[in-house]
Parts: structure tokens; sequence; C-alpha cells
């Protein structure tokens, strides 16, 4: 998958994984278009940057335009996220962290899949969370978007086989970015390893790849107990 003339659009990249993912794409002879809500000083041969947000009416519009540049996409990254503890006094942001990490996702697939099917195939990966595996008392709006994503992509993966497109969920643990608010950070990734999986992810192209593999294990078993306390 790194060669020469592949192009990319990575949603969500002026900081942490998505950041980490395009220096690396662009390095390896990429073709990428960076959407993010926020400007980006990434300079090089191959990559151009767009100013969006994920959940502004201008969002299709800019992410449209970016592909239509590009000539095509054949790997999209929706590395777009965010995430707040829960606050009584501002429940907002736990609806805004439904409306980027779960509908920005939904609406990036609405412009780049018709230009994947219509271009002969494509390859679309969605950054989401170990937290997808039980509701959270602490960030319910965070875990609740992560565990549509994951369940939305991985429906999409069976639905757009068909047409030539593979879909891929990642789930992280603790990465080494501004999202990762928790006091305890248990093993923790760096966004260069972060993003070494996804870079794994465009070659393999699997349905679902946790990360790390002795998190996810326990999170699966917590998940359980988790959604049975969650229902008293």
């Amino acid at each position: 998958m790194d060669a020469q003339g592949r192009r990319a659009v990575v949603v969500g990249n002026s900081d942490g994984v998505g950041l980490a993912l395009t220096r690396q794409l662009v390095a390896a002879g990429w073709t990428v278009a960076g959407v993010s809500r926020s400007g980006s000083d990434l300079t090089a041969p191959g990559y151009t940057h767009n100013v969006a947000d994920v959940t502004g009416d201008a969002y299709r519009t800019v992410l449209a335009g970016a592909v239509d540049r590009l000539g095509g996409v054949d790997v999209c990254v929706y590395a777009a996220g965010v995430g707040e503890f829960f606050d009584l006094g501002d429940l907002a942001a736990q609806t805004r962290a439904l409306e980027v990490n779960l509908i920005g996702a939904a609406r990036t697939v609405e412009v780049v899949v018709p230009a994947m099917v219509a271009g002969g195939g494509g390859h679309l990966v969605g950054l989401s969370s170990l937290a997808d595996a039980a509701p959270s008392a602490q960030a319910p709006g965070y875990a609740a978007a992560k565990a549509g994503l994951t369940s939305y992509l991985v429906g999409l993966r069976g639905a757009l086989r068909p047409h030539g497109v593979r879909v891929t969920v990642v789930r992280f643990g603790f990465v080494d970015t501004k999202m990762a608010k928790s006091p305890v950070k248990p093993m923790l990734l760096s966004v260069e390893r972060a993003a070494d999986v996804v870079r794994d992810c465009l070659r393999t192209r699997p349905a679902v790849v946790s990360r790390p593999r002795r998190m996810a294990a326990v999170v699966r078993v917590a998940g359980v107990a988790a959604r049975v306390a969650a229902r008293r």
C-alpha cells in the first residue's frame, strides 16, 4: 500500500494519531489531503490541508472538494474525536462527543464511499476505542459514540464488500494525546506506535484491530460486568 501515487484523506489530522499518520504517509510517497477544524503547520510535497469542522454545515462540501482535487480517494482515515468527563452543568459536551465521534464519521461516509465505488474500490478506516465495550458513567457520550462507530463500521464492511470497498475499525486504548484525560493511563501507546498500527491496517485491511491486545482482553471481561451493572 505504500506505493507512490496512492491518494488518502485523513480527517482530524492537525494533531495526535491523525497527524502522525499523515506524516508517515507523506514520507512514504502518498498524496494526502488533511481535513481538520484547525490549521496545520505541515508543509510537504503531496500534502494539502483543508479547514472544516466535521459538525459544520460546510463539512461535506469541503471534504468533497478535497476528494475532487485528489482525483479520487483510495484510503480515508477518520481520526477526528473529542471526549469530556460527565458534567451535569455541561451536557452539551456529551452531545458534541456524539456529533464528532459518530455523526461526523457518518457524514464522511456519505462523501467518500460513493467516490470510492466510482473509482473501483477503496479502504475506509475509523479510529474507535476500547471504550466501546461498555457504557461509561464517567464519559457516557464518548463511550456511546465509539460503540456506535464500531457497530456502524462493522456493518458497513459487510454492506460495502460487494462494491469493492473495505472497512476497518481500529480500537485503541490510551494513546498519548490530548484525548487521554484520565489520571491513570495503563499501557499508554505513543502516537507514533498508534500510527504504525493504522499503517499496518492499510496493508492487511482487517475488519477490527484492538490495541493493546492485553488491554482489549481485560476490557472485554470488564465490559460484561459493566453492562450488567448498568441495567440495575
